[in-house]
């Protein structure tokens, strides 16, 4: 619920190898000091991870720093904290949103990067059908990504619909990632998903087309899959845990399961494999 509760379950899986994304939960704010309030959160987080020298950085929402009151007011909160994070030698994730978010989150993320090489990246959703152009649009620049599926329900006119589509697409994003290279450079990408039957295929194409362990990590929730988040990191690879924290949990909750009630399903479905 606290920073320092959130700290304190970094510092716990920090032991077991694994590193951790900190997310301070709330979106859709209306008012300017609430999301002042929100982005003071992420200094105090920034703060805690340097002076405790975590293996941590940390992931926000737009909605969350007023992107809903004007792109300006969320532009101005995300690039003090992504400045913040710069000093530190730390890095910022900004979260993928509704698709309605989608343009505008890539837009600020390409202009904090040029502002703070290496400390922004954002998050890209395998389900919309813009998503491959929108990955080379970010690898061409050097910009960190995290692919995950997509949580937010949408429409058949921006979005796959049938799961084997998305998967199909995960898939072929994932490869062309992690393979991407420029002047001999990669960019460091997080796959971020649950799914056994895809992290087996990374792995695959990662052996067979001699891919660095050190291009790419893997990225799940905090509690769920614990197993193979394990298995993985006794394996050598990168694993990410991405700790969500705060008061703001109930809706944060609510809204996920009313958007997706697959949700419910996977949460179901994985408990027991903990």
């Amino acid at each position: 619920m606290t920073v320092e509760e959130a700290v304190a379950a970094c510092q716990r899986v920090n032991a077991e190898g694994i590193a951790v994304s900190l997310d301070s939960l709330g979106e859709s704010v209306t008012v300017e000091a609430e999301a002042r309030a929100s982005a003071e959160v992420y200094h105090r987080l920034l703060d805690a991870i340097a002076a405790k020298r975590l293996n941590a950085n940390v992931s926000l929402k737009l909605s969350q720093m007023g992107m809903d009151i004007g792109r300006e007011l969320a532009e101005e909160v995300v690039a003090e904290v992504a400045g913040h994070a710069a000093a530190l030698g730390g890095f910022v994730r900004i979260d993928m949103e509704g698709s309605a978010y989608t343009e505008a989150t890539i837009a600020m993320t390409e202009r904090l990067h040029a502002r703070f090489p290496g400390s922004v990246g954002t998050v890209l959703q395998a389900y919309l059908y813009r998503t491959e152009a929108d990955a080379e649009r970010l690898l061409a620049q050097g910009i960190r990504i995290r692919l995950c599926k997509g949580a937010y329900k949408e429409g058949p006119e921006v979005a796959f619909p049938a799961k084997a589509d998305v998967d199909r697409n995960y898939v072929k994003l994932m490869q062309r990632m992690v393979s991407f290279s420029s002047g001999g450079a990669g960019v460091f990408c997080g796959i971020a998903t649950h799914d056994e039957a895809i992290v087996e295929q990374m792995l695959a194409f990662a052996g067979e087309q001699r891919v660095a362990k050190s291009r790419f990590e893997f990225q799940m929730l905090y509690g769920v899959r614990r197993d193979l988040q394990r298995r993985l990191a006794r394996e050598g690879f990168g694993v990410r845990v991405y700790i969500p924290f705060g008061t703001a949990w109930y809706p944060y909750f609510m809204r996920r399961l009313a958007e997706r009630p697959a949700n419910v399903l996977f949460l179901a479905r994985n408990y027991f494999r903990n």
